[in-house]
């Protein structure tokens, strides 16, 4: 059993990874020996299956774990005899999902993350939380020391409910459920309608470190296209009535990876196939906040119905603080607050109380007004520069940070990212969204970290090389 520190400052899924790092290097864990089940660990650990599939994730991108397809994770490194340290001859990992997931979250400063799933600080809401900070610490009666309440912070979820109203989706307070992030909202939704050896359904292309946390609960996973108005409806209808699946997750507005976000007719299509097939439909709208007002929705077109609806405020104010929210029917939200209880009691009060005052401060929807502003000016602008790189979108997003492209002629995608790779440049293939891992022409790009000249020089010279003409300049990579 690994013992995990739910209090320390320490990310449990750094916890996990050092821990399992310790014991091999140490030579208590021997090369070929099999791990735990994601699912095994996650129970015996008190966290979430997502969490420990992250630590497996990471350790095989470091080369201390192997995963074998239908098998398992398996220890594939020897301790030095000497030393009892690990070789440093250790082989570089595979440029591949495992790789991205890895070096994304490294903090390694020469890299361009061109492809990453996030915005950079200066357009969170930095501001708003240093406020908050000064503000609550010097409230004498400020709390924040305990579990706090196993819902969550009373006055976040009554600004959820404001907020909520507003958009025209009715959701008692009683239906609100504070999480760690958008990430265990999901999971304690998932897990709450469905069981394991249920069928579930997907987008494709859709978000990818979600795929091996639905393999970790024991479900089986079925791809429904996403097209530029949303999932396709006939291939939903052919899978309600062929597969039975229990739930299907849909980004509603400003899709990962696409960019897309849901016309009404489609989420009308959507609801009538899921009332007709009970199906519950898992809103993920966790890039809400930065797309158009009036975009729609389908917990406001079907209300609370078949929709739970799962967002942050992550993409927002800070991802560090790690609050997310599920809004359902009382009884659904009963139901998830008892299985949140189960793997973690309560979640942060502290960084749900420094929320509270972001939201309830005025300025933070001016804040999202301009941040809206700033996105849709740097989307303008990585559009154009990319037209010139023979980089064609799949569809132009009414906002957000994602644009999906693809070359006008074919490309090596795969060779692309390594090649880019080299040159300390992070970009996010098309076949690391697919719930199949099937391969793909397409590319994930982040609008905000693609105002760099670097992008756009290495793309044309990685495209004229490809042709044979020309070869990749290394003077394009960055200092060491």
């Amino acid at each position: 059993m690994i013992r995990l520190d739910h209090r320390a400052s320490t990310p449990l899924v750094a916890q996990i990874v050092d821990a399992i790092r310790t014991r091999i290097v140490s030579g208590i864990w021997l090369d070929g020996m099999k791990l735990p089940s994601i699912r095994k660990l996650a129970q015996d650990s008190g966290v979430s299956p997502l969490t420990v599939s992250n630590a497996y994730n990471r350790l095989v991108a470091e080369g201390f774990l192997q995963a074998r397809r239908a098998s398992g994770y398996f220890v594939t490194h020897e301790p030095n005899p000497v030393s009892g340290q690990i070789e440093a001859s250790s082989p570089q990992p595979s440029v591949d999902s495992l790789w991205l997931l890895q070096r994304a979250y490294e903090g390694d400063g020469r890299l361009i993350q061109a492809g990453c799933g996030w915005l950079p600080e200066a357009c969170l809401y930095g501001s708003g939380v240093r406020h908050a900070l000064n503000s609550l610490g010097r409230r004498p009666e400020m709390q924040g020391l305990g579990y706090g309440n196993p819902y969550g912070h009373d006055g976040l979820r009554e600004q959820i409910a404001l907020s909520l109203a507003r958009q025209g989706i009715a959701c008692q307070r009683s239906g609100i459920v504070l999480t760690h992030g958008a990430s265990q909202a999901l999971e304690l939704s998932i897990r709450c309608v469905t069981r394991p050896g249920d069928t579930i359904l997907v987008e494709d292309p859709g978000y990818c470190n979600l795929f091996p946390a639905l393999h970790a609960m024991g479900l089986n996973l079925c791809g429904v296209p996403r097209l530029k108005d949303g999932p396709c409806p006939e291939r939903f209808a052919k899978l309600a009535r062929e597969k039975s699946p229990k739930a299907f997750v849909i980004n509603t507005r400003l899709h990962n990876p696409t960019g897309t976000s849901c016309s009404a007719p489609v989420l009308h299509k959507l609801l009538r196939i899921a009332e007709a097939h009970d199906i519950m439909l898992i809103e993920d709208d966790i890039f809400g906040d930065l797309a158009p007002e009036t975009s729609p929705t389908l917990a406001y077109l079907g209300q609370l119905d078949h929709v739970i609806r799962i967002s942050s405020f992550s993409k927002t104010i800070s991802p560090g603080l790690r609050v997310g929210y599920v809004a359902a029917s009382t009884a659904i939200a009963r139901e998830i607050l008892k299985l949140k209880m189960a793997s973690s009691l309560t979640s942060t009060s502290i960084s749900e109380a420094i929320v509270h005052h972001c939201l309830a401060d005025g300025r933070y929807r001016l804040h999202l007004a301009r941040l809206r502003e700033k996105l849709a000016h740097l989307q303008e602008k990585a559009l154009r520069r990319f037209a010139k790189t023979g980089l064609e979108p799949f569809c132009k997003p009414e906002g957000g940070m994602f644009l999906w492209m693809r070359f006008a002629q074919e490309r090596g995608v795969l060779q692309l990212t390594r090649d880019a790779a080299r040159a300390n440049f992070l970009l996010a293939p098309g076949g690391y969204f697919s719930p199949e891992g099937a391969p793909s022409p397409w590319l994930r790009f982040n609008t905000t970290q693609c105002d760099r000249p670097e992008i756009f020089a290495f793309l044309n010279q990685w495209k004229a090389a490809n042709r044979g003409t020309q070869r990749i300049d290394p003077a394009l990579s960055l200092p060491s």
